[in-house]
């Protein structure tokens, strides 16, 4: 079991993934926010027979599945809406978090968590990581990447804790804005250290 988690966190385009995936490739556990944020919500599981309840049954797509689409319509129009669904997944979300943290076998885990800062998740970590990169590179990437527009990327960005909030927030920061290569040195360097704080710990 795992007592030191690391969450990694950084804004929409940064390379969150990348870096997780290096820390991965070191023999680390991963324990990912957006792929516990599906299964709450996945055919069958009481997250969606829940979410079907309350808005009905049209916020399934013909296949029997979550209609992602309408469900951010619906949330994104109506501020009650959001704050229930909040209140229905973020606690299932955070135990799932936690108890794949406790299952861990690696000397340490990284909890990737994109809203790290804004949903106060800050507080089950011992230690914080961000990933960094410019407002410019980062709208440039995410819209090389996800094919959206500037103007939506800037909405994403502006829904998101600002840079300078987040850095003031980390404890260490990895600057993205480089080549691969850099990003691989620095992975290694946290890495160490992380192993060294949690045979501490």
């Amino acid at each position: 079991m795992a007592d030191y988690i690391v969450g990694l966190t950084g804004g929409i385009g940064s390379g969150k993934t990348t870096v997780a995936n290096l820390f991965a490739e070191l023999g680390t556990t991963l324990v990912d926010a957006d792929i516990i944020a599906r299964d709450v919500v996945a055919k069958g599981s009481t997250g969606l027979s829940q979410i079907v309840e309350h808005f009905g049954a049209d916020m399934l797509s013909t296949d029997g599945n979550l209609d992602r689409a309408k469900l951010r319509e619906k949330i994104f129009s109506d501020n009650s809406a959001r704050l229930w669904l909040n209140n229905l997944l973020h606690p299932m979300i955070r135990d799932e978090m936690l108890k794949q943290c406790k299952d861990a076998q690696s000397d340490y885990v990284i909890m990737v968590v994109p809203l790290l800062f804004e949903n106060g998740l800050d507080s089950l970590v011992d230690r914080t990581l961000l990933v960094d990169i410019s407002p410019k590179l980062q709208q440039q990437r995410t819209i090389s990447r996800d094919a959206v527009t500037a103007q939506q990327v800037k909405k994403i960005i502006g829904s998101q804790a600002s840079r300078a909030d987040k850095l003031s927030k980390a404890d260490d920061v990895i600057d993205n804005q480089g080549k691969i290569s850099a990003l691989k040195c620095k992975v290694h360097a946290l890495h160490n250290f992380y192993l060294k704080l949690a045979s501490n710990s």
